[in-house]
């Protein structure tokens, strides 16, 4: 799942929920049934670049009662550019998150091999909450701030300050949230996918998420497997670590994808300068991060925000020349001007809104612990082995303590009534780990699983390893999957995402978009 105290996000806000009107209701019985979708041109370039039109879904803020108050999601849609006999249907798509804009998703099919993805009708969206879906969730857009306190709790003082910081988000989001507080759980989501289904009147859905976007897959089909066409779920959630394992999960492998990046740094010392082994690159990427306490870069950058910038090596092997050349600017000439490139200013509007509807998501869609001794418990002990992430991770969450909204039980997820489905997974996934896809896997009997061997990268498919975009263009084509075999392991072994030569220029489509590029525009 991304992460977004650093991300800035492009918002269209709004204040309050829609009143109740009157709507119109298709034939469909059950459920909520909204008007068709207007399209029209989108305001964002980007979409207007790919060729999207965009539109608006209206549906309840609480599905109990669907007579009552109202909120519109926005939905962005690509066309179909195959002839009628070809057409496949809706591809409806989701970013991850909780809180990913969704908007832009839809140029993923134009990197399906063959044309396939012109067969489809690519459907983009905001969940409920989320970015110019109306109204949007802000709660404290100085959150994040500049100079915060260390991550890592080595004084009392430290710790209650961030124990104070967590709490007043709550409060802010609780007061800021409303009504919306109350109906962000996963499953209002997958209420909304059935209700965008119904306006684009579409008798099945095809599914393509990403991270957090494959839970929603996962618990739609479990609620809705009749409603299922072909799905590919891309770095997957684990279901039965739905939030507070999963988090801790995530703690141990960034810290070993941490590592790899290290590794590939100091592959390429005659650039970066930055130290001929992992171990001695890890250990420069700590001094710095000590001495930040002392003095901040520029003044603002201190080793929370230093965690944050680099947390993205994390996440994808394309964001590493960047990472590297930033670490080494500051490393060895005290060159400030990247650090602060990657960190968003705090104050922007809306620009903590991917982490309130975060916060909204997880903090009610299961009970976490709410004595502070469990969470202190276990992060003081993964961060003696894994300090990469634990601390910065275990802040991330810690308003979950303080939620005002009711948490709920999350839906069992089962499989057996679905069709065959596609999984991917890189086997260093940090973000939702390998481990996760097999469960998936065992849960949804008919599903084949696809394993980048190897890589780090997250939700990084179609990313233009032929192994790997061949197998969903041909699912996507006519259904056709690789076998599966038996036991506990992946169905067929791909390479991963390659890692960039750090001296090699990027190479972009005819009208400016990359491969690269697609996974910044999506988040990932």
């Amino acid at each position: 799942m991304k992460r977004f105290l650093a991300v800035g996000v492009g918002l269209l806000l709004g204040a309050a929920l829609l009143p109740v009107t009157a709507e119109a209701q298709a034939p469909e019985r059950g459920g909520w049934t909204p008007a068709p979708v207007a399209w029209g041109v989108c305001a964002d370039p980007r979409l207007q670049q790919i060729g999207a039109e965009c539109g608006f879904v209206r549906v309840p803020l609480d599905y109990a009662r669907p007579d009552g108050a109202k909120i519109e999601l926005a939905v962005s849609r690509v066309k179909h550019s195959s002839s009628e006999k070809d057409y496949q249907g809706v591809m409806l798509t989701n970013p991850g998150g909780p809180g990913g804009s969704g908007l832009i998703v839809p140029v993923l099919g134009r990197f399906v091999p063959g044309g396939v993805g012109a067969d489809y009708d690519w459907i983009g969206f905001d969940p409920r909450g989320v970015g110019s879906s109306r109204p949007a969730l802000s709660c404290d857009v100085n959150y994040t701030g500049y100079n915060r306190p260390d991550y890592v709790p080595t004084t009392r003082q430290i710790e209650q300050a961030w124990l104070s910081k967590a709490k007043a988000y709550a409060e802010a989001c609780d007061k800021a949230g409303g009504p919306l507080l109350d109906h962000m759980k996963t499953t209002d989501t997958i209420a909304d996918m059935e209700s965008i289904r119904r306006a684009l009147g579409a008798k099945k859905i095809n599914f393509y998420g990403l991270s957090y976007g494959t839970y929603l897959g996962q618990v739609y089909a479990t609620l809705h497997p009749q409603k299922v066409g072909r799905m590919v779920f891309d770095a997957n959630v684990d279901p039965t670590r739905v939030w507070y394992g999963g988090n801790l999960d995530q703690n141990v492998e960034f810290d070993k994808a941490s590592r790899v990046f290290f590794d590939w740094v100091a592959e390429h010392d005659e650039i970066y300068h930055l130290g001929t082994t992992g171990k001695a690159v890890r250990n420069r990427f700590y001094a710095e991060r000590r001495q930040l306490n002392a003095t901040p870069a520029a003044g603002q950058i201190g080793p929370s925000e230093w965690d944050d910038i680099f947390l993205s090596a994390g996440y994808n092997v394309n964001y590493w020349p960047d990472m590297a050349t930033v670490f080494s600017a500051w490393a060895n000439g005290k060159d400030a001007t990247g650090l602060l490139d990657l960190y968003a200013p705090p104050g922007t509007p809306g620009a903590d809104n991917g982490y309130a509807v975060y916060l909204a998501t997880v903090c009610t869609d299961v009970t976490w612990p709410r004595d502070w001794a469990t969470w202190k418990r276990d992060a003081w002990a993964l961060h003696a082995r894994y300090p990469f992430l634990t601390w910065g991770n275990t802040w991330f969450n810690a308003p979950c303590r303080d939620w005002g909204a009711r948490p709920g039980t999350p839906v069992r997820v089962d499989g057996a009534k679905t069709p065959p489905i596609l999984l991917i997974n890189e086997t260093g996934d940090a973000a939702t780990p390998f481990s996760g896809a097999l469960e998936v896997r065992k849960r949804f009997p008919r599903s084949v699983l696809v394993e980048g061997v190897g890589g780090t990268t997250h939700a990084g498919s179609l990313s233009g390893v032929a192994c790997v975009d061949d197998t969903i263009a041909d699912y996507l084509r006519d259904g056709t999957l690789p076998k599966r075999v038996g036991g506990n392991r992946s169905d067929r072994q791909c390479a991963p995402v390659p890692v960039p030569d750090p001296s090699a220029a990027r190479v972009a489509d005819a009208d400016g978009i990359s491969r690269a590029d697609v996974q910044q525009l999506i988040g990932r």
